[in-house]
């Protein structure tokens, strides 16, 4: 990636943060100061969209060291308001994402605020996914609050499922993050203090990581276990209870990638009369014990987030939760057009790329078209008969529709043996 930019205009004419950045593109380490300055200008749009692009640019290609990384967490947290519960057992998780599907949040977030947890989850939208928490539970509800109405739904329901960006909590995160949207890059520094000013900011007292890794998640075995140090590392000097889970990213997680189908797993597997995908439940079911475990709820998280779900109080919760954010079920609705992929052969299936997915799921209007996305059929090691369907693409309209048929038939993004 070719960095160079043209520095024709005098020093005078330039403003500090753009010094800053230009000596961040010149491979320097920036000092705490010139970093809030930075992330100041960000919050007081006194720097176009171009520079911040460069800034994002910049610490994707040439990183930050671990001092600066904590510059840029305190930069982002103070940069807004900050979220105050009187609670010791507030609680969050995390998943850096780039895995398909993997919608975990909502079935850990019931699981935990029916047990008596505090868990206020502020997601963001999709940066290079297909969705995000914010995307999948504004199909049904509302996810912008002020801090006052926030602080009434979660002491009324132990929890909440919101849009960080409405808060103000972390306004310069949701600004870089609008750019990061538009590159398709997430620099690693960035991720890094993105989420941890977020749990910071609502107070989160125990937090429990996920790094999915894998040939097409966002990275590899090696790099997850470098970023669960510098996590760690960041718990460490925040003071916080943390905990890094490895998880496996070699595919999606879950049935249906696009909000409405992936809030439709959601519901399946809350719903203790429903099914939903076993793999996506047992994530959960995972997660929310080691957050059990970590806040010494119990010995044994596990059984605990098994008997709380399958007895129907995780699914109580998350329709109280749902409720108080002004939510109704009525709302969720697939896209009108629809296609089958059938295979043309019959075998094993030995792959799915996760960014292909992706891509694919965009392609078909997700996350903007709440109703738009995929539903697969298989997963990894499953057997499959010719002509059987692979996966079904739903759209709003009939150009995406083709475009997302041309490009599944063009970058095959499922592979069978």
């Amino acid at each position: 990636m070719n960095l160079k930019i043209k520095r024709e205009a005098s020093s005078e004419s330039k403003s500090k943060s753009f010094i800053f950045i230009e000596r961040k593109l010149d491979k320097k380490r920036l000092s705490e100061k010139e970093i809030n300055e930075i992330i100041k200008d960000i919050v007081n749009n006194s720097l176009p969209e171009a520079e911040i692009s460069l800034f994002v640019l910049a610490m994707y290609k040439y990183g930050m060291n671990m001092k600066e990384t904590i510059y840029l967490t305190k930069a982002i947290l103070n940069s807004g308001d900050k979220l105050k519960l009187e609670n010791k057992l507030i609680v969050d998780k995390h998943s850096i994402g780039g895995i398909a599907g993997n919608r975990t949040t909502p079935i850990v977030v019931s699981i935990c605020a029916a047990a008596g947890l505090i868990m206020p989850k502020t997601s963001s939208r999709a940066i290079t996914s297909a969705a995000g928490t914010a995307d999948v539970i504004e199909t049904i509800a509302k996810v912008n609050f002020p801090a006052s109405e926030l602080r009434k739904i979660i002491k009324k329901t132990n929890a909440c499922m919101v849009w960080g960006g409405a808060l103000g909590l972390v306004p310069a995160d949701s600004k870089i993050i609008k750019v990061e949207k538009i590159l398709k890059i997430d620099p690693e520094a960035q991720l890094l203090a993105s989420i941890m000013s977020k749990k910071l900011a609502v107070g989160s007292k125990y937090i429990l990581i996920d790094i999915p890794y894998g040939k097409s998640a966002k990275v590899t075995k090696l790099k997850a276990l470098k970023l669960k140090k510098k996590f760690e590392y960041l718990g460490r000097y925040f003071k916080r209870k943390l905990r890094v889970i490895l998880t496996d990213g070699k595919e999606p997680i879950g049935n249906g990638i696009g909000p409405s189908l992936e809030l439709t797993d959601v519901i399946n597997i809350l719903d203790p009369e429903k099914q939903g995908p076993r793999d996506l439940e047992k994530k959960s079911l995972f997660i929310a014990g080691k957050l059990f475990e970590l806040t010494k709820k119990a010995e044994n998280g596990l059984d605990l987030a098994e008997k709380i779900l399958y007895s129907g109080k995780a699914y109580d919760k998350f329709r109280q939760i749902i409720k108080a954010q002004n939510g109704s079920f009525k709302k969720i609705k697939l896209a009108r057009l629809k296609y089958d992929i059938l295979s043309k052969k019959s075998g094993k299936i030995i792959e799915i790329d996760n960014k292909k997915i992706n891509s694919l799921v965009r392609m078909a209007g997700s996350p903007l078209d709440k109703s738009s996305g995929i539903y697969l059929y298989f997963h990894v090691g499953d057997k499959i008969k010719k002509r059987e369907k692979i996966l079904t693409i739903y759209s709003e309209s009939k150009f995406r529709l083709k475009e997302a048929i041309k490009f599944y038939n063009k970058e095959k993004p499922i592979k069978i043996k």
